[in-house]
């Protein structure tokens, strides 16, 4: 392999290029978006309603080229509504599968807490081992598969929080925040002079690129330093007295895949010490479950990492 990965580079930017055509002043958000997406893995993305997750979601699956399905999380949902089921046919007198929404490449969770537990386990197998199993019989999902979760952090009124072993599913979990006002009035803008609300996103790319361009991911250089550096970084979280239960090492195999995933996207075939520090709030934050007294304070869990982070001494890579 070269010193230098351009193609996933390459590919990647022009995803992103094309989302940004919806999402306005978000790149470093989109960046590690991607990157999650290129490591495998599953999205969390907490933060008010309004805010373009939806939008960013369907935007990066078409981009991608990807099949897309959104689910309506509410308390009446059942998991039969997200995996499908069996239905008797008359006309041939045999039960025909008739699939569910998770029968596609990106599934958008919307609002994940507001459905039941039982509800919500029904995604875990399938995020886990990529695979539904119904009435006894197991089928394999489509590659790539990718869930993206929205949470609204501050509404608590009929809901379910996600229980710790659901959270350590996916493999980051983001905000999108509010948008400056210079990039909301450019908001107003393009909604004015496009006369409708719909962006049109072209397809840059398809399925078997992107598991392609994953496999290059897959050998990016990473230096024993570095994964010490990880391994220490992870282990402060269960160290630290204001953490009850720390991170486990699902969560160093995620700050490695996102490092890698990174090292990539900026053209590199090995990893730095900033690709670690980048990820290592976002790869974390929903990993961990604090004492106590910390549980109603906001922002507890990040103010805590970064912490951590500036605590572990960072290793000189030549």
């Amino acid at each position: 392999m070269s010193r230098e990965t351009p193609e996933v580079s390459v590919i990647c930017s022009q995803v992103i290029a094309e989302v940004e055509r919806a999402i306005v002043g978000k790149h470093h958000l989109l960046q590690q978006t991607m990157a999650a997406i290129l490591a495998g893995g599953h999205i969390l993305l907490e933060d008010l309603p309004g805010l373009g997750k939806t939008i960013l979601s369907k935007s990066l699956a078409t981009a991608l080229g990807l099949n897309f399905k959104r689910i309506q999380f509410t308390p009446d949902l059942l998991p039969s509504d997200i995996t499908g089921s069996y239905i008797f046919d008359r006309s041939k007198n045999q039960f025909e599968l008739r699939k569910g929404p998770i029968f596609a490449n990106i599934i958008l969770a919307d609002e994940i807490n507001r459905a039941s537990p039982k509800t919500q386990s029904a995604l875990l197998e399938a995020m886990q081992e990529f695979q539904v199993t119904l009435e006894g019989e197991t089928m394999p999902l489509q590659e790539p598969f990718i869930v993206i979760a929205t949470h609204n952090p501050i509404e608590y009124e009929g809901t379910f929080p996600l229980p710790e072993a659901q959270l350590d599913r996916f493999l980051v979990k983001l905000r999108v925040g509010y948008p400056s006002m210079k990039d909301e009035q450019e908001i107003l803008k393009r909604r004015k002079e496009r006369q409708r609300d719909e962006v049109a996103i072209q397809k840059v790319s398809d399925a078997e690129t992107l598991l392609a361009i994953r496999q290059t991911v897959e050998e990016v250089h990473v230096e024993e330093d570095i994964e010490k550096y990880i391994v220490q970084l992870v282990n402060s979280t269960r160290s630290d007295k204001r953490v009850l239960v720390g991170a486990s090492p699902r969560g160093s195999l995620a700050l490695l895949k996102l490092a890698r995933a990174q090292a990539a996207l900026d053209r590199r075939d090995y990893v730095i010490p900033d690709d670690v520090k980048d990820y290592f709030n976002p790869a974390l934050v929903h990993r961990l479950i604090l004492e106590p007294e910390y549980w109603m304070k906001q922002r507890a869990a990040e103010d805590i990492l970064d912490n951590l982070l500036k605590s572990i001494p960072v290793p000189v890579i030549e």
